[in-house]
C-alpha cells in the first residue's frame, strides 16, 4: 500500500469512526464517492426527477455569452470545485473556444477516479482545449494556482455543492475562497432556489431507487475499506424537506436493534431501531438569503443567472 492510501485509509477511518460515535450519528456526504458512488451519481444526475442538472446545464447553455461579458477578459484559468464529469462546463468550455479565448482549465476533484474519467472526455471532446486536473483539497489547490499563475481566476463551484454545507459552514467555506481571490477574479456558485416541496422531495427520493442505492452504498465502502460487516438489507434510506429552513436532509435508517463491527479499528457499533444516520444536506436558497450569505462572505453579486422555470440559479461573485 502507497504511502498516500495509508494516510487516505487513517483520514477516512477517523471521519468514519468519528461521525458513528455521535449523537446523533452522521457520515460526510464526501465519502458517497468511490467508484461505485460515482456511477451512482452519474445515473443521478440522469433521473427526470433529478432536475438540478437540467436546470444548470440550460443555464449554461443559455448565458454562456452573458457569462464571458462578466469574466471581463480574455485570458484566465478556469478552476473548476468539485469538477464531476464536466458535462455542463463542457458547454461553457466549448464556448469560449469558438470566442477564441485564452482559458486553461483547471478542474479539482477529490476523486482520483472521475478526474481520470474527466482527463479522457477532455481529450475526447475537446482536444484543443489546455487543461490541468487536480486531486486534492479545493483550497490546497487554489493556493497552489494562487502562486503558479499569474492570470486571473474563475473558480466555478456548479451542481448546487453549496448546498451540501449548512449555512455557516457554507459562509466559512465563500469567505476562503474570497481570500484566495484577486479582484480580477471571480467565483461562479450554484444554487437550488426554494420552490414546490414536492419538486425537492422526487428529487432526492426517486422512484427506481437509485438514490437510496447511492446513499447505502456509503455503508457498502466501509465494509470494503475497513472491513465492516454492515447488512445493508438492515438500514434503510430516508429523505425529508423542510420549506421553512431550506434543509432537504437524507438520512440511513437502522430496522432493528444491531451492533456492527468494524475490525480494521476494533470498533462494535450500535443501532437501535428506528435510529438514524444523517448523511446530507442539501440546503435551498432563495435570493435573499444568497445575499444576505454574499455580504457576509465578503462578495458582491454581478450577475444572477437562472433557468426558465426558475428552480436554480448561478450567480458571478466578485471580491467587495
Amino acid at each position: 500500500m502507497k504511502t498516500t492510501d495509508i494516510q487516505h485509509l487513517d483520514t477516512f477511518t477517523s471521519d468514519i469512526l468519528d461521525g458513528l460515535r455521535q449523537n446523533p450519528k452522521r457520515l460526510p456526504s464526501k465519502y458517497f464517492y468511490d467508484a461505485e458512488g460515482d456511477k451512482l451519481f452519474q445515473q443521478i444526475m440522469r433521473m427526470p426527477e433529478y432536475y438540478l442538472t437540467d436546470a444548470e446545464y440550460e443555464i449554461m447553455e443559455m448565458h454562456k455569452d452573458s457569462i464571458l461579458k462578466s469574466i471581463g477578459c480574455q485570458a484566465f484559468d478556469l478552476v473548476e470545485l468539485g469538477a464531476g464529469d464536466g458535462y455542463k462546463t463542457k458547454v461553457l468550455l466549448q464556448y469560449l473556444l469558438e470566442q477564441n479565448v485564452d482559458v486553461r482549465y483547471c478542474p479539482i476533484d477529490i476523486s482520483k477516479h472521475v478526474l481520470q474519467q474527466l482527463e479522457t472526455s477532455l481529450q475526447n471532446d475537446l482536444p484543443e482545449l489546455a487543461f490541468n486536473c487536480l486531486q486534492g483539497d479545493y483550497f490546497d489547490m487554489l493556493n497552489e494556482l494562487h502562486y503558479r499563475s499569474e492570470v486571473p481566476k474563475i473558480i466555478l463551484f456548479l451542481g448546487a455543492n453549496i448546498g451540501n454545507m449548512r449555512p455557516p459552514d457554507a459562509q466559512a467555506f465563500l469567505k476562503e475562497i474570497q481570500k484566495n481571490m484577486s479582484h480580477n477574479d471571480r467565483l461562479i456558485v450554484g444554487f437550488d432556489l426554494k420552490k414546490d416541496p414536492q419538486i425537492i422531495l422526487d428529487a432526492y427520493n426517486d422512484p427506481a431507487g437509485i438514490t437510496a442505492a447511492f446513499n447505502l452504498n456509503i455503508l457498502t465502502r466501509i465494509n470494503k475499506e475497513l472491513g465492516a460487516n454492515f447488512n445493508i438489507d438492515l438500514f434503510k434510506h430516508w429523505e425529508i424537506y423542510n420549506p421553512l429552513t431550506g434543509a432537504a436532509k437524507s438520512y440511513i435508517i437502522s430496522k432493528i436493534d444491531q451492533d456492527v463491527f468494524i475490525p480494521d479499528a476494533n470498533q462494535v457499533i450500535s443501532f437501535t431501531a428506528w435510529e438514524t444516520i444523517e448523511v446530507e444536506l442539501s440546503q435551498k436558497y432563495s435570493l435573499a438569503d444568497i445575499d444576505v450569505l454574499a455580504h457576509k462572505s465578503g462578495l458582491t453579486t454581478i450577475n444572477r443567472l437562472r433557468d426558465h422555470k426558475k428552480y436554480f440559479v448561478d450567480i458571478i461573485f466578485q471580491k467587495s
